[in-house]
Protein backbone atom coordinates (compact mmCIF):
# COMPACT_ATOMS: atom_id res chain seq x y z
CA UNK A 1 0.00 0.00 0.00
CA UNK A 2 3.00 2.40 0.78
CA UNK A 3 4.51 1.76 -2.36
CA UNK A 4 1.15 2.11 -4.29
CA UNK A 5 0.89 6.22 -2.62
CA UNK A 6 4.39 6.81 -2.88
CA UNK A 7 4.31 5.99 -7.16
CA UNK A 8 1.51 8.22 -6.56
CA UNK A 9 2.74 10.98 -4.79
CA UNK A 10 6.15 10.29 -7.52
CA UNK A 11 3.71 10.68 -10.47
CA UNK A 12 1.67 13.81 -8.90
CA UNK A 13 5.27 15.55 -8.13
CA UNK A 14 6.54 15.18 -11.94
CA UNK A 15 3.24 16.40 -13.63
CA UNK A 16 3.37 19.46 -11.45
CA UNK A 17 7.40 19.95 -12.24
CA UNK A 18 5.94 19.95 -16.10
CA UNK A 19 2.79 22.40 -15.37
CA UNK A 20 5.29 24.53 -13.84
CA UNK A 21 8.39 24.12 -16.42
CA UNK A 22 5.50 24.45 -19.21
CA UNK A 23 4.19 27.98 -17.53
CA UNK A 24 7.86 29.37 -17.54
CA UNK A 25 8.30 28.56 -20.63
CA UNK A 26 5.08 30.21 -22.31
CA UNK A 27 5.90 33.34 -20.23
CA UNK A 28 5.63 36.97 -21.77
CA UNK A 29 7.86 36.81 -24.76
CA UNK A 30 6.46 40.68 -25.38
CA UNK A 31 3.66 42.10 -27.39
CA UNK A 32 2.17 40.51 -29.99
CA UNK A 33 2.24 43.45 -32.35
CA UNK A 34 3.94 47.49 -31.71
CA UNK A 35 3.87 50.41 -33.39
CA UNK A 36 7.33 52.19 -33.96
CA UNK A 37 6.30 55.73 -33.81
CA UNK A 38 8.36 58.48 -35.25
CA UNK A 39 8.75 60.74 -32.11
CA UNK A 40 11.61 62.92 -31.23
CA UNK A 41 12.77 63.98 -34.73
CA UNK A 42 13.60 67.53 -35.70
CA UNK A 43 10.86 66.98 -38.77
CA UNK A 44 8.26 63.69 -38.95
CA UNK A 45 8.22 62.42 -42.56
CA UNK A 46 6.79 59.42 -42.76
CA UNK A 47 4.27 57.45 -40.53
CA UNK A 48 4.95 55.03 -38.23
CA UNK A 49 5.93 51.18 -38.47
CA UNK A 50 3.59 48.79 -37.25
CA UNK A 51 6.01 45.64 -36.38
CA UNK A 52 5.04 42.03 -35.30
CA UNK A 53 6.90 41.00 -32.36
CA UNK A 54 5.56 37.95 -32.20
CA UNK A 55 5.79 37.07 -35.82
CA UNK A 56 9.64 37.60 -35.76
CA UNK A 57 10.31 35.90 -32.51
CA UNK A 58 7.76 32.87 -32.72
CA UNK A 59 7.40 32.37 -36.57
CA UNK A 60 10.66 33.45 -38.01
CA UNK A 61 12.85 32.33 -34.65
CA UNK A 62 14.74 35.16 -34.42
CA UNK A 63 16.64 35.63 -30.94
CA UNK A 64 16.55 38.31 -28.47
CA UNK A 65 19.45 39.41 -28.65
CA UNK A 66 19.25 40.49 -32.67
CA UNK A 67 17.07 43.34 -31.46
CA UNK A 68 17.61 44.12 -28.17
CA UNK A 69 21.28 44.94 -26.68
CA UNK A 70 23.47 46.50 -23.91
CA UNK A 71 26.80 46.86 -25.44
CA UNK A 72 29.54 47.01 -22.72
CA UNK A 73 33.27 46.66 -24.22
CA UNK A 74 31.92 45.57 -27.41
CA UNK A 75 29.82 42.61 -26.73
CA UNK A 76 26.05 42.81 -26.49
CA UNK A 77 25.81 41.58 -22.73
CA UNK A 78 21.79 41.57 -22.80
CA UNK A 79 20.41 37.92 -22.29
CA UNK A 80 16.35 37.29 -22.20
CA UNK A 81 15.19 38.43 -19.09
CA UNK A 82 17.05 41.90 -18.43
CA UNK A 83 15.19 44.61 -18.43
CA UNK A 84 14.18 45.84 -22.54
CA UNK A 85 14.96 49.40 -22.91
CA UNK A 86 12.90 51.83 -25.28
CA UNK A 87 15.68 52.45 -28.10
CA UNK A 88 15.24 55.70 -27.98
CA UNK A 89 16.84 55.53 -24.38
CA UNK A 90 20.44 54.99 -26.15
CA UNK A 91 19.79 56.03 -29.34
CA UNK A 92 19.08 59.91 -29.72
CA UNK A 93 16.96 60.59 -32.53
CA UNK A 94 18.53 63.81 -33.34
CA UNK A 95 22.61 63.08 -33.42
CA UNK A 96 24.81 60.53 -33.37
CA UNK A 97 26.57 60.20 -29.88
CA UNK A 98 29.89 58.46 -30.02
CA UNK A 99 29.65 55.06 -32.32
CA UNK A 100 25.96 54.73 -31.20
CA UNK A 101 23.74 55.80 -33.68
CA UNK A 102 20.63 58.25 -34.53
CA UNK A 103 18.03 56.03 -33.38
CA UNK A 104 16.29 56.16 -37.20
CA UNK A 105 19.58 54.82 -38.30
CA UNK A 106 19.78 52.24 -35.76
CA UNK A 107 16.54 51.19 -36.61
CA UNK A 108 16.94 51.45 -40.60
CA UNK A 109 20.57 49.06 -39.70
CA UNK A 110 19.01 46.26 -37.56
CA UNK A 111 15.50 45.88 -39.95
CA UNK A 112 16.86 46.56 -43.53
CA UNK A 113 19.97 44.60 -43.26
CA UNK A 114 18.85 41.87 -41.92
CA UNK A 115 15.91 41.85 -44.67
CA UNK A 116 18.24 42.66 -47.25
CA UNK A 117 20.26 39.26 -46.08
CA UNK A 118 17.12 37.18 -46.35
CA UNK A 119 16.28 38.63 -49.69
CA UNK A 120 19.98 37.93 -51.20
CA UNK A 121 19.55 34.15 -49.98
CA UNK A 122 16.79 34.02 -51.35
CA UNK A 123 14.49 33.39 -48.62
CA UNK A 124 11.30 35.32 -48.21
CA UNK A 125 11.23 38.14 -46.77
CA UNK A 126 10.07 42.04 -45.84
CA UNK A 127 10.18 45.27 -47.35
CA UNK A 128 13.25 46.89 -47.18
CA UNK A 129 13.12 49.31 -50.72
CA UNK A 130 10.54 51.54 -50.48
CA UNK A 131 9.73 53.27 -47.30
CA UNK A 132 5.86 53.55 -47.68
CA UNK A 133 5.86 49.19 -47.75
CA UNK A 134 6.56 49.51 -43.93
CA UNK A 135 5.56 53.24 -42.54
CA UNK A 136 2.21 53.55 -42.71
CA UNK A 137 0.57 56.66 -44.28
CA UNK A 138 1.37 59.72 -41.91
CA UNK A 139 -1.98 61.21 -40.30
CA UNK A 140 -2.52 64.84 -41.41
CA UNK A 141 -2.28 67.27 -38.40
Amino acid sequence: MRKKGFGLLVVLFVGLLFLVVGVLSAADKGPDTMCIENTGYKADKKGPVNFSHKKHHDDYGLACTECHHDYQNGKNVWKEGDPVKHCKQCHNPLKKQGKVLKLQNAYHKNCKTCHKKLAKAGKKTGPYKKCSKCHAKKKKS
